[in-house]
């Protein structure tokens, strides 16, 4: 698909889930043999239920079918949940993750594993190893959540020690 039909599809994706309360996370299209499968992510603030990703799917799949943007080819629409895999790209990822182990790479070469307590629009609060950190985004080159089979039931590193 060249990037003129890409930048339509995202624009027309973000338009259908915005009306709807969510943020588009990402747009996905990939080919599965003769099919195309188009993967929508969507997210907000508490996350996302089965009801919302319904809803998305109902409003996304009469929006593309109104529209030539998909082309003639047969495709598969799938929306999902942003899922703790994705990257931390945006403060708003960190901030729906407070609680959560993360792991970065940060700007500087190093690492670090830590749990986030906080995030606002230019930084985000870490506990590192029983210390609080304030890690400003530019400092970060690459994030994720690690999966945790338990967590704390507090996130205040003070309780966590």
């Amino acid at each position: 698909m060249d990037s003129i039909k890409e930048g339509r599809l995202e624009q027309l994706a973000e338009r259908c889930v915005t009306a709807l309360g969510l943020d588009l996370e990402a747009v996905e299209l990939s080919k599965a043999g003769k099919r195309r499968v188009l993967r929508i992510a969507v997210d907000t603030d508490g996350g996302v239920g089965i009801d919302s990703i319904t809803e998305a799917t109902r409003e996304l799949s009469k929006a593309l079918d109104a529209t030539d943007v998909m082309g003639a080819q047969p495709y598969t629409l799938e929306v999902t949940s942003r899922g703790v895999d994705r990257p931390l790209t945006l403060p708003r990822h960190w901030r729906r993750n407070v609680g959560r182990l993360v792991v970065a790479d940060l700007a500087d070469g190093s690492h670090l594993k830590a749990r986030i307590t906080a995030a606002d629009e230019s930084a985000v609060d870490l506990t590192v190893d029983g210390a609080l950190r304030r890690l400003p985004f530019e400092d970060v080159a690459s994030a994720r959540v690690e999966a945790e089979l338990t967590r704390p039931k507090s996130t205040d590193p003070r309780k966590d020690a």
